[in-house]
This record gives C-alpha cells, sequence and structure tokens, in this order.
C-alpha cells in the first residue's frame, strides 16, 4: 500500500469511529491491536472506546486539521491533527481541545493506536485547578 492509500484508509476509519459504526471498522483492527488513550488507559477495540466515551463527553467530533503518514520500518505511521469539539456530560459545549491520534499499520490494518487530548486539562481547569 502506498501513503495516500493508508491515509485514506485512516480518515474512513476515523469517520465512521465518530458516527459510531464501530461495525463498520472492526476488521481494520489487527488482533491483538493495542490501543492507548491519555492516562495510560487501554482498550482492545473500537466498541470500547465508544462506550468510555459515551461517559466522558455529552457527545464528541473532531475537526481533522492534518493528516500525515510515515515509513515505520517496514510499515506505516499515521498522525491526525485536530482539535475535539462537543459537550461535556453535563451538556457544556467546548471547541478547540487538542488532540492528536497516531496509528502504525502493518499489512494495512492497524496494530497500534495511542491517542492524546487536552480534555483533562480543561476539565481541571474548569474547576479552577491551574496550577
Amino acid at each position: 500500500m502506498d501513503a495516500d492509500t493508508i491515509k485514506a484508509q485512516i480518515l474512513h476509519f476515523l469517520d465512521r469511529q465518530m458516527a459510531g459504526e464501530v461495525h463498520k471498522v472492526a476488521d481494520m483492527i489487527a488482533p491483538g491491536c493495542k490501543i492507548i488513550f491519555s492516562g495510560g488507559r487501554e482498550f482492545s477495540s473500537p466498541a470500547e472506546i465508544s462506550a468510555f466515551n459515551a461517559g466522558r463527553y455529552a457527545w464528541v467530533r473532531k475537526k481533522m486539521e492534518r493528516t500525515d503518514v510515515a515509513p515505520c520500518g517496514d510499515n506505516w505511521a499515521v498522525f491526525s491533527i485536530g482539535t475535539l469539539y462537543g459537550a461535556w456530560p453535563d451538556g457544556t459545549e467546548f471547541e478547540g481541545n487538542r488532540y492528536i491520534d497516531r496509528f502504525e499499520l502493518e499489512n494495512g490494518r492497524i496494530v497500534l493506536w495511542e491517542v492524546w487530548n487536552d480534555s483533562g486539562e480543561r476539565l481541571l481547569a474548569r474547576h479552577g485547578i491551574t496550577a
């Protein structure tokens, strides 16, 4: 696969994930895939992530600003960079919450998905904790 094909695949994966259609992209995850979120939380499937986010947000979407693809050994690494927007569980809306998703693919399937975002920092600030 070339870089453009890999990029299109990840963008499709993220679109379906955000739409809650995890069953449509489950086959893009390799058996034994490691999914690690901010704070070191580990998941094994897109469905687990959706369930986790259901308790963390009333709703959330990604504004994807950039997607970079790079060789990673004999495979590929893909970085999706942008911001999150949505609402916290209490309905308070937010936007501009930075995120980075980093994927590693082998044979066209995701073997590692790492996620970082500013949600924790934003929640701390909402509660007056700025130090």
